[in-house]
């Protein structure tokens, strides 16, 4: 017998330990079992005397869309037949910290793709394993994706027939390894991404009925999450690009959440935080019916009032120093009163590339428009961003994109149009529209922010537009599969994903 329940094995291996016995632990999905798991289990079991292996529950697999294929109790039954394989259990954790700190193994291993990697949560398994006294290692068998062609199987008529279609053009025109190398050349580029700050809570509560007495749905509290957004989840999808991302951003001088900021981004972001005395960090409190997955009230904490001159004159002096040292600069302006006209000017003023996303949200009621940058290289809005920005409701998209790309002069600007896609237009007036690849949809917010994170560096880089725009609605195809910005889009997984709607 092979497969226990955590506690139990962990007395097991105590009893091992006693014995001298040394402990190698790999954890992880283990969906579609395939060569690269075997090659990387058996190597592990050569780095001691007893292999564990433990799988992630089906309820924290978070790998792109309808994953799991196949559920826990199949997943852990593959691995318990496996001749390597010691012994197995279902992590009921969200990640191996505590399983790590249960089990107390001699040796962790990971997958090769992870060494050198600069990521939190692989930082915070490393500080568990000092913890414990453990250490970590890494295999280096050849890396083979997901069983692809398990994968297309299942893939292969998830989307419409259009979308198929366009799926099979494309990859005749990019393969799949020209992709990867773009996305790899991403990690030498110098990035500055100024932007709001704002902190994400997520209340979870039930509706309990009417109030007798007012015209109000009553709610009862269940939980509530925490999260970092606006520039702060940007700056974390960056992260997953290049090696080092730098981050301007604005707190509240009083209640600044500045260790909460800094525990969750990601190791690689080099902060400069500035502070304003009137006014609190950015909170938006969203209240979820957790049954329904649906957003019921939403309260924010915030002055979006322009930042006083003495702030805005550090801001500067700041940017006059370090713009020119950069080869782009992102600005996440959600219109709260940090990125003022004097900032966009000497940030359009010193800039080689300029990436803007401008946001219209109902804590600027439309005065936060696109129109008030002159000439920005690369634009990202959603439809109705567009829209407000040309006072134009009913146009079509490509007219919108026209009028805006005649206005602005921008090299590229893409609108996004959630299921369906984006529209973009380059310098030369030539319009592009890729297909969104997201069927499951359980949260829109930030899917915005991260296909912004990820197609302004692809810009930067010089690739076509429609590359750009591929490669943005993969990223957003994933994003909406995540609660707001509760973790981030990493390059690993989104190569996993193109390597599989491309069927190459």
């Amino acid at each position: 017998m092979k497969i226990f329940e955590l506690e139990e094995l962990s007395r097991i291996i105590a009893k091992l330990k006693s014995k001298k016995k040394k402990i190698v632990l790999c954890h992880g999905c283990f969906d579609l079992l395939h060569p690269g798991h075997i090659k990387h289990l058996h190597e592990a079991k050569e780095m001691g005397d007893v292999l564990v292996v433990t799988v992630t529950p089906d309820i924290y697999v978070d790998k792109g869309e309808g994953r799991p294929a196949f559920a826990q109790n199949i997943r852990i039954e593959a691995m318990a037949s496996l001749e390597c394989v010691d012994y197995v259990a279902i992590n009921k954790y969200p990640t191996a910290c505590e399983t790590l700190r249960l089990l107390r193994p001699d040796v962790y291993v990971k997958g090769g793709e992870f060494e050198g990697k600069r990521d939190r949560k692989l930082q915070e398994e490393q500080e568990v394993l000092v913890e414990i006294g453990g250490e970590m290692r890494y295999t280096h068998s050849e890396v083979v994706f997901s069983s692809t062609k398990l994968l297309n199987q299942y893939f292969q008529d998830v989307y419409p027939e259009e979308t198929r279609r366009f799926l099979e053009d494309f990859s005749s025109k990019y393969s799949f390894e020209y992709i990867k190398e773009r996305l790899g050349s991403i990690k030498d580029l110098k990035v500055l991404l100024i932007g709001d700050g704002i902190i994400d809570e997520y209340h979870y509560c039930e509706s309990m009925g009417k109030s007798p007495k007012a015209q109000i749905i009553v709610h009862k509290y269940i939980s509530h999450e925490v999260f970092v957004g606006g520039s702060f989840a940007i700056a974390n999808h960056l992260a997953g690009l290049c090696n080092i991302v730098h981050l301007a951003t604005l707190l509240g001088k009083e209640d600044s959440k500045e260790d909460f900021v800094l525990k969750n981004l990601k190791p690689n972001i080099e902060t400069k935080f500035f502070y304003r005395e009137c006014g609190p960090t950015i909170v938006k409190r969203r209240y979820i019916n957790q049954y329904q997955n649906q957003k019921v009230f939403e309260v924010n904490y915030i002055n979006n009032q322009y930042i006083k001159d003495e702030c805005e004159k550090e801001i500067l002096n700041y940017l006059k120093r370090k713009i020119p040292e950069y080869d782009l600069i992102l600005v996440a302006d959600f219109g709260h009163g940090f990125i003022t006209d004097k900032i966009i000017k000497t940030i359009e003023g010193l800039s080689k590339k300029i990436a803007v996303n401008a946001q219209v949200n109902g804590a600027n009621a439309g005065y936060n428009l696109i129109t008030k940058y002159k000439s920005p290289n690369f634009i990202c809005l959603d439809l109705p961003e567009a829209r407000l920005a040309t006072q134009d409701r009913f146009s079509p998209i490509e007219d919108i994109a026209r009028k805006l790309s005649k206005s602005l002069k921008s090299d590229y600007i893409i609108i996004t149009e959630g299921k369906h896609g984006s529209t973009g237009i380059d310098r030369n007036g030539k319009v592009d529209r890729t297909f969104a690849f997201s069927i499951k949809v359980v949260d829109i917010t930030g899917a915005g922010d991260a296909f912004f994170a990820y197609a302004a560096p692809c810009f930067a880089l010089d690739l076509p537009l429609d590359l750009v725009s591929f490669i943005g609605n993969a990223v957003g195809a994933l994003a909406v599969q995540i609660l707001g910005n509760k973790r981030s889009i990493e390059k690993c997984e989104l190569l996993e994903f193109i390597h599989t709607i491309l069927k190459k």
